[in-house]
């Protein structure tokens, strides 16, 4: 339940009290019957940076199959360099005599 601090417009007494939310909030002040008003502060955590994701606190994922699906593609682009034909290998310039 959160904390709620109130001070006396009259007395300046200041008071915190454990409220839930749904509760109505003090009027009276118990010192000397004064009207009270809430006190607002700053809050208690201050997020900075760039921003924050759920995917910031969890830890770096498992090998699953998608590391295995990557070695047969692998392979693929060795048999392509060995002569497959492939328009996207490239070969080392050939020096003229």
């Amino acid at each position: 339940m959160p904390t709620y601090e109130y001070a006396c417009t009259e007395c300046g007494d200041r008071t915190e009290v454990v409220q839930s939310i749904s509760d109505a909030p003090l009027t009276t002040c118990t010192v000397c019957g004064g009207r009270l008003r809430k006190v607002f502060s700053p809050v208690g955590i201050v997020f900075k940076g760039s921003g924050f994701y759920r995917t910031d606190s969890r830890g770096k994922p498992a090998k699953t199959d998608g590391d295995k699906a990557k070695k047969p593609a692998d392979t693929t682009a060795k048999t392509a360099s060995d002569g497959g034909g492939s328009a996207s290998t490239t070969k080392p310039a050939e020096k003229s005599a």
